[in-house]
């Protein structure tokens, strides 16, 4: 099993909590596309063996894209990879581009699987935001996609924003579970240095909300969330009738794959590779066919501290079988010892030879994470 993922980097504007790589060039876009199927074709043997599960466009916004564009993406994939006939094939969208046109368009291909970005359907929290759709498109677009065809839709939606009241956050979990959309990732609004948020807020001008009103948003989700049948499958991550993200999921599970396109970052199991960020050397790299990314090798102890910080984020978390099997029973005793003092506080619990989060561990699941790998790294 492995994936493919697209970073289409562009963006009509800057969100103001955006940390991903992303230029409002759009003029470069016919540049894009003969790069990426260079890359493609460049890097066609990073795979070599695995089949292809799944397909991912994001971004950036990849919903710049013309119908034209995706399809043609689509076609260099199929012809250079093995791809499975039942492969999960994703597309990032904003909802001001979802228009009943472009989502007939987008149905045409092979994408199966969309991920909206509403974040709020308040409109002056959109506006403060700097997102560019409103309420009413938010709604709107995601009911069309529906009828367009598409069965599984995700949207995004983000908590813990100073200007949204837990109210407000109950209402935008109200009206999302209320749509035809089979998961929700909510993220809680993280302060990325050089955004604009982060200036605001190192200015006073946004004030970061307290950790309980954060944790009783969350708590809020989980059971709103719950109420109407979706699982708690990740820490961010919501699915309804097991429509997990497959391709979400393979990087949790450790699995290869290729990140095509400006900033995206390619896993073979061995080495971590990521390609340049900005878009103009990155167009230029591939046209004077040099280097393009940087590598690392992956040691054992990187492997593992990876392992334990993907898996415990899941609601499979972290196996004792796979620890010793694929790291030894050195790393084995060196994890138990270190997580029986969650064990015991109530934060883990064991089942079946896996140890998982009880929700309350979910709430602090980041500081014993960071305990962990503490632990790991000093195993020796």
């Amino acid at each position: 099993m492995a994936g493919i993922y697209f970073h289409i980097p562009f963006c009509r504007r800057r969100c103001g909590y955006c940390d991903f790589y992303r230029t409002t060039e759009t003029d470069l876009k016919p540049q894009l596309i003969p790069a990426l199927i260079r890359e493609l074709n460049n890097r066609k043997d990073y795979l070599a063996g695995e089949g292809i599960e799944t397909i991912y466009f994001g971004g950036g916004t990849p919903s710049v894209l013309t119908i034209a564009q995706v399809k043609k993406l689509l076609d260099w994939v199929y012809r250079l990879f093995s791809v499975a006939t039942n492969a999960e094939i994703t597309f990032e969208a904003n909802p001001d581009d979802l228009s009943p046109e472009y989502l007939g368009g987008l149905i045409s291909t092979k994408i199966n699987r969309l991920s909206i970005g509403i974040q709020s359907f308040f409109d002056e929290d959109l506006a403060r935001m700097g997102r560019r759709h409103n309420s009413v498109q938010a709604v709107e677009c995601v009911n069309d996609a529906y009828r367009a065809g598409f069965k599984n839709i995700s949207v995004d939606l983000i908590y813990g924003l100073p200007f949204m009241t837990s109210e407000k956050w109950g209402e935008n979990l109200e009206k999302a579970l209320s749509l035809p959309v089979s998961h929700l990732s909510a993220y809680h609004l993280t302060y990325h240095e050089g955004t604009p948020f982060y200036k605001l807020r190192k200015a006073g001008v946004l004030k970061e909300v307290e950790e309980e009103e954060s944790i009783n948003q969350f708590e809020e989700l989980i059971k709103m969330a719950e109420s109407k049948g979706f699982m708690h499958y990740e820490i961010s991550n919501f699915a309804k009738n097991e429509a997990f993200s497959r391709h979400n999921s393979s990087y949790w599970f450790g699995e290869k794959y290729l990140g095509v396109g400006p900033s995206a970052h390619s896993y073979d199991k061995a080495s971590r590779q990521w390609n340049i960020s900005g878009l103009k050397q990155y167009l230029q790299k591939m046209q004077q066919n040099k280097p393009f990314f940087e590598k690392e090798i992956l040691n054992k102890d990187t492997l593992f501290n990876e392992y334990i910080l993907t898996s415990l984020r899941t609601m499979w978390g972290v196996s004792k079988k796979t620890i010793r099997e694929q790291f030894g029973t050195d790393y084995l005793t060196c994890f138990q010892q270190g997580i029986q003092q969650f064990v015991r506080s109530g934060h883990v619990t064991e089942k079946a030879g896996n140890y998982i989060f009880t929700k309350r561990g979910i709430f602090v699941s980041d500081d014993i994470m960071a305990t962990l790998m503490l632990v790991a790294d000093s195993k020796k």
